[in-house]
């Protein structure tokens, strides 16, 4: 199991596996069992951007167990949680902000 950052520009944090575009997001669920999920909206110009993550993790039913949103982009995120609301299902933990520090603290003790 893994966590994932996606994010274009910021530092990935330790114990997350960075992804930098929706491609390499999309991706990692694909493949991987992923329990963080943490999003920044806008990946670059003209690049897709986390929302178009959000619709393909409805499309395949293929969720996180934990979703965070480190954007700084609030209509983005709050477009994406308008997204997953009426979708999501019960197991998984919905955060409506960025990861608290014992998260954080969290993936880097287990990365050690």
């Amino acid at each position: 199991m893994i966590h994932v950052y996606l994010d274009d520009l910021r530092p990935c944090p330790a114990g997350f596996t960075l992804a930098r575009s929706a491609e390499e997001c999309i991706l990692l669920l694909k493949e991987c069992e992923v329990d963080i999920l943490s999003l920044d909206y806008d990946l670059g110009w003209h690049a897709p951007n986390a929302s178009d993550i959000v619709q393909w993790m409805i499309a395949e039913a293929r969720y996180p167990r934990r979703l965070y949103f480190h954007t700084s982009s609030s209509a983005g995120r709050d477009r994406m949680i308008a997204l997953l609301l009426p979708v999501l299902p019960a197991d998984v933990e919905l955060n409506y902000g960025p990861m608290p520090d014992e998260v954080l603290a969290e993936a880097r003790r287990r990365a050690t």
